[in-house]
């Protein structure tokens, strides 16, 4: 094979090469856009570079994978969708404590799910890459000082956290996964409506056991009262 046959061959392969890495870093680039959306906008504006941008998100993938991330049970998706519907109920008459109490649920939630909530900076890499689509808005409203913010502010903070609620839950496009959580819920109330049965039941009993043991008393008291007056 001549010289020339041999450089030709060397210049495809490394054509072919630049090509083959060229499309896996479009690739690469194509799906942490897809999956991280906004905060992979946010990142590349903060570092002035894509492959700054990529290169941290790539790291925080790493870094979450540890974790563990875990979905709800059933049992407990019902819990917190009961607590969040009293907190919305809440903010008609007190948006601050509403919001307050949304920001707690949430962070509760995270927790039980097994993200490390006592470590902000490493929750908020984790619901990037889990939520990245619910946490542009929640990560908007997130440091919001709810003293000071007024009605609007928190009715927006409210349906930001209402999405990262649904995202956390699973509960947002998971149709089977909420009607197991009302089935749950429904079994509970009915389970509370027979336990207040049951305690009006006991507490009828009771009363009619005291009524029929004072009217016992009354006779044996009568009773008595004719034997002591009946002459001897």
């Amino acid at each position: 094979m001549s010289t020339g046959a041999i450089i030709g061959i060397i210049i495809a392969v490394i054509v072919v090469v630049a090509v083959a890495v060229v499309a896996s870093a479009a690739m690469r680039r194509a799906r942490l856009r897809r999956q991280f959306g906004p905060e992979y906008d946010r990142l590349v504006e903060k570092h002035g570079s894509k492959k700054k941008a990529e290169a941290e998100l790539t790291e925080r993938e790493r870094r979450v994978k540890a974790l563990h991330i875990r979905d709800l049970s059933p049992e407990q998706k019902a819990s917190y969708s009961g607590d969040w519907t009293v907190i919305q109920e809440r903010f008609v008459d007190a948006p601050a404590e509403a919001v307050s109490a949304a920001h707690t649920l949430i962070w509760n939630v995270m927790r039980d799910c097994g993200y490390p909530a006592e470590d902000r900076t490493t929750s908020m890499d984790a619901l990037a890459v889990h939520h990245s689509r619910a946490m542009e808005g929640y990560r908007d409203v997130h440091d919001m000082p709810i003293d000071s913010a007024s009605t609007e502010q928190l009715r927006e903070a409210m349906i930001r956290y209402r999405a990262m609620f649904e995202d956390l839950t699973g509960m947002r496009n998971d149709h089977a996964g909420s009607d197991r959580v009302a089935e749950i819920q429904a079994r509970s109330a009915d389970s509370n409506v027979a336990t207040a049965d049951d305690r009006v039941a006991g507490n009828r009993v009771a009363d009619e056991r005291v009524t029929a043991d004072r009217v016992a008393d009354e006779r044996a008291a009568e009773q008595s009262s004719r034997t002591a007056d009946t002459p001897r």
